[in-house]
């Protein structure tokens, strides 16, 4: 009988997700984007500086790190010019050099999805992947400096064309991170990093955890490159999809905070199962609609508990002035002022 039950609450849930409700809607299967980053080969090939570069698949954010610590300024500059997207997007590698290599790759971009990235050359990117949808970080704030770091990782519909958006500003990552930035300012950066293959729509692809795994190395990896070039162990905030991504990082991820706002579910039963030494955090407005789909993990579908749930054991963000999936990060509310007191160590 209760396998019975159990397969019920599966077809209801695949319903849900597929035919779409409240909100969901179906969408078209993603591909995640893996592997090393693009010109990977052009890079092997590259025996000018008289050594062998370290292998993007498998060299580690800290050695990366150490390559580049070893070499002069002008050696450095040399593979900035001559492998920007390689450099741009290779954990580890510091940041001033991927500023420069990304600002280089989209300069010599013509795809138009990714004009409005290079139009104000004052913009910190810090990642750009223009394969499949395109992939990419930005930075607000000074980085190198900063006492207090935060990283927004985004739900579904976000690639390098919807990073920033206007329309809907606070439920793209961009949006969320000037909102977050405003209000904590000089002292701390905010990274929105869009680094991950997303949902496209919030079908199959939003209810099954392939895409969130991949993500999940990502991210890691990401936040491995940040702790290798000097920068304080960050909070990060999780939106929607994106709680999946953190929940499965969680065991790996060198994070101070966790925070996970109108999340479908982590993948863990409660936050003792995350095995993180973060805090974790939960925000979830009475308006939004990620409270209409199921709180199960049955045959793949589905991603668990909800992290907002006082049995999860997560600590409350208040929220009830936030509106909406993605009103979390809007000016004057209580979310984003606790969000401003989390990133700088000031929230208990």
């Amino acid at each position: 009988m209760r396998r019975y039950a159990r397969t019920l609450v599966a077809f209801a849930l695949a319903t849900t997700l597929v035919a779409g409700s409240a909100g969901w809607a179906s969408g078209n299967a993603q591909q995640a984007l893996t592997g090393p980053p693009p010109g990977t080969a052009a890079w092997h090939a590259d025996h000018a500086l008289g050594q062998e570069l370290p292998d993007p698949g498998r060299r580690t954010p800290a050695e990366v790190a150490r390559f580049f610590r070893g070499l002069t300024e002008s050696q450095r500059q040399a593979l900035v010019v001559r492998h920007p997207l390689v450099v741009g997007n290779l954990d580890g590698v510091p940041i001033e050099l991927r500023y420069r290599a990304n600002a280089l790759s989209l300069q010599a971009s013509h795809d138009p999805r990714y004009a409005h990235l290079e139009e104000d050359r004052r913009r910190q990117i810090l990642a750009f992947d223009p394969r499949g949808r395109g992939q990419v970080a930005e930075v607000f704030g000074d980085l190198r400096t900063a006492r207090h770091v935060a990283v927004v990782v985004p739900g579904s519909d976000i690639d390098a064309g919807t990073f920033d958006r206007t329309n809907d500003v606070y439920g793209t990552p961009a949006g969320m991170a000037k909102a977050l930035y405003a209000r904590t300012g000089p002292g701390s950066a905010v990274i929105a990093w869009a680094g991950y293959t997303t949902p496209v729509g919030l079908g199959i692809d939003a209810a099954t955890g392939s895409l969130a795994e991949a993500g999940a190395g990502r991210l890691k990896r990401f936040a491995d490159g940040l702790a290798a070039d000097g920068a304080p162990a960050p909070a990060v905030f999780c939106h929607s999809y994106g709680s999946v991504v953190c929940g499965l990082a969680a065991p790996r991820l060198r994070a101070r905070d966790l925070v996970v706002l109108g999340s479908p579910g982590m993948r863990a039963d409660d936050v003792a199962d995350l095995h993180t030494d973060a805090r974790v955090w939960a925000a979830k407005d009475a308006t939004d609609w990620i409270g209409n789909v199921p709180n199960v993990e049955v045959a793949g579908l589905g991603h668990g508990p909800d992290p907002a749930a006082p049995e999860f054991g997560a600590r409350r963000v208040p929220a009830d002035d936030a509106r909406g999936h993605t009103g979390y990060f809007a000016p004057g509310t209580d979310s984003l002022r606790a969000f401003a007191a989390i990133t700088e160590g000031k929230a208990r």
